[in-house]
């Protein structure tokens, strides 16, 4: 095809929020060349979409940018629980939860933890460090059309500076251009789900005697439940800068202009407590809250991710975790297929896997706003006996039940009962801390750039195999004998059976894809590790 093109790229990354810029992250991280344009000049300035998941924050510790983000967020380190209350000065209040992790009990599961940061903090850092990477990022520069056809899209972009057009000719597109996608809407996909759910008026304000409200509550939020002054308080910094999220109601004609700074100071000012609180007015930001999810995550060459492919609700924070999951979940399968180690069928898995995943999640999301009260909610609350309503469970306990798996039973649920990654194919693979050239890590600082194959280092054919298979297909696989047998390349702890706590026998083997998920596994011995192994990775990278 002839084209008059400017730029040619693997992958063009459209919207530069947080799933945008986590997808150029990962795809630097994994040497694909691609460029991203956001039409806003700079990052957010919001401080909104904080809580950042044990998952989320996993899968920045193996693109190296956790203790980045951590020393971003530091001045929340210490807020944890969500607390209800009348107002902040009565005696009516009741903590939904005072500890996020109380008694320390993820760390069974995870190396990382949950991390309160804010979106203005966080999206600087994913810059730098995609940047840093070679990520190619343009701010200020807007998607004007595009058009696919069976070798690739052709886009033509808009520097809102400058005026220039350029013409970008790109393998593969990924829109992460929000809830009204024009990339969706131009390709015709529809919506699933109740729609919109409520309304806010995000509010930033300035208040040095709210501190001394507050006092030792450290608090992540507050709902604040009068009947006239209903709404959720967030610090900033726990001393001055705040956030508070007031109901909106236009369907009621309600407007923005109604929420002016007098009318949001008097409302702070009930909703606290405290009538003489000193309140300056910083910003607004009007916010819809909705449980939608595409019908498809992408048509031919362009994939959908994040608010592009599904809206929750903002109780829990899922809907940008779930996100910046499915930009990690897309970025080794894109790799995977720009590097020809895998057929185009792998990337028909990336809807396969995440689209259930969403739906799940959003209908917990929604139920979460009503065990919460969350202001402007109307619905009913969901569900909150039983282990399946858990947070961590449906955060990191997800199994893909069809996709890049082999053996899952695909009747099983996609959020399970209760937490187990005991090393199902499906599920996230187990986390357990080894011995590395002396270093300590975890199993999962191990999955990154390839497949990784686990074994009993006592039994070394399977590690054979994986050299053999990894050239006869020109695939990245690495291979690693656990024991601590001379010879070995992870030495297992005292008392740590890496085989049991995976679900197979020393005999057996696990295989772990790039993003961390349980690819395949043989419980005992096989006759021909090889020829299993080669053909289990055949099957897997659709190169059949």
């Amino acid at each position: 095809m002839n084209e008059n093109v400017d730029l040619r790229v693997p992958v063009l990354i459209v919207g530069g929020s947080l799933v945008g810029l986590s997808t150029s992250l990962f795809l630097s991280r994994l040497g694909v060349r691609h460029l991203l344009v956001e039409k806003h000049g700079s990052t957010s300035t919001h401080p909104r979409g904080r809580g950042n998941n044990v998952r989320t924050m996993e899968v920045f510790r193996t693109a190296g940018a956790e203790q980045l983000i951590r020393d971003a967020a530091s001045v929340l380190a210490d807020n944890h629980g969500i607390l209800q209350a009348g107002s902040l000065t009565g005696d009516d209040q009741e903590w939904l939860f005072k500890e996020i992790d109380p008694g320390g009990g993820i760390a069974r599961f995870s190396p990382s933890g949950w991390c309160l940061c804010s979106q203005n903090d966080l999206e600087p850092v994913l810059v730098s460090h995609a940047r840093a990477q070679g990520g190619e990022l343009r701010f200020s520069t807007e998607l004007l059309t595009f058009e696919q056809d069976a070798d690739g899209v052709t886009a033509v972009v808009k520097d809102r500076e400058t005026g220039e057009h350029t013409t970008v000719r790109a393998d593969y597109l990924v829109a992460a251009d929000g809830p009204r996608s024009p990339v969706r809407e131009q390709l015709g996909i529809g919506q699933t789900g109740p729609g919109d759910l409520f309304h806010n008026v995000s509010v930033t304000f300035r208040s040095r005697r709210l501190a001394s409200v507050v006092g030792d509550r450290r608090f992540i939020v507050c709902y604040l439940t009068a009947p006239d002054a209903d709404g959720a308080l967030l610090p900033v910094d726990n001393e001055e800068q705040w956030v508070f999220h007031a109901p909106w109601q236009p369907d009621r004609g309600e407007t923005l202009e109604d929420f002016t700074d007098e009318r949001c100071i008097d409302h702070i000012r009930r909703a606290v407590g405290a009538p003489d609180l000193d309140v300056e007015i910083t910003g607004k930001a009007p916010w819809h809250a909705a449980e939608r999810v595409a019908e498809r995550y992408g048509s031919g060459r362009v994939f959908l991710a994040g608010d592009s492919a599904h809206e929750m609700s903002p109780t829990g924070a899922f809907g940008s975790n779930t996100g910046i999951q499915d930009a990690h979940n897309l970025a080794w399968k894109l790799a995977a297929v720009i590097d020809e180690a895998a057929g185009p069928g792998l990337l028909r898995t990336y809807e396969a896997e995440r689209l259930p995943v969403a739906k799940a999640t959003s209908a917990r999301a929604s139920a979460r706003s009503g065990e919460h009260s969350h202001p402007g909610y109307a619905g009913s609350p969901g569900p909150t006996g039983g282990r399946k309503g858990g947070m961590l469970t449906v955060a990191l306990g997800y199994r893909y039940v069809r996709g890049a798996v082999l053996g899952v039973d695909p009747g099983l649920p996609v959020v399970p009962d209760g937490m187990g990654l005991t090393g199902e194919p499906g599920t996230r693979a187990p986390h357990m801390w080894l011995g590395l050239d002396g270093e300590r890590v975890s199993t999962l600082d191990l999955y990154e750039k390839s497949f990784v194959l686990l074994c009993d280092a006592r039994f070394p054919d399977w590690r054979a195999a994986a050299e053999q298979v990894a050239k006869r297909l020109s695939v990245p696989l690495e291979a690693f004998g656990i024991g601590s047998v001379p010879g070995a390349d992870l030495e297992a702890g005292s008392g740590a059976d890496w085989a049991a706590s995976h679900g197979t026998s020393p005999e057996g083997a696990v295989l772990v894809r790039p993003d961390g998920f349980v690819a395949w596994r043989s419980e005992g011995a096989a006759a021909d590790p090889e020829a299993t192994l080669y053909e289990v990775m055949v099957t897997l990278l659709h190169r059949g």
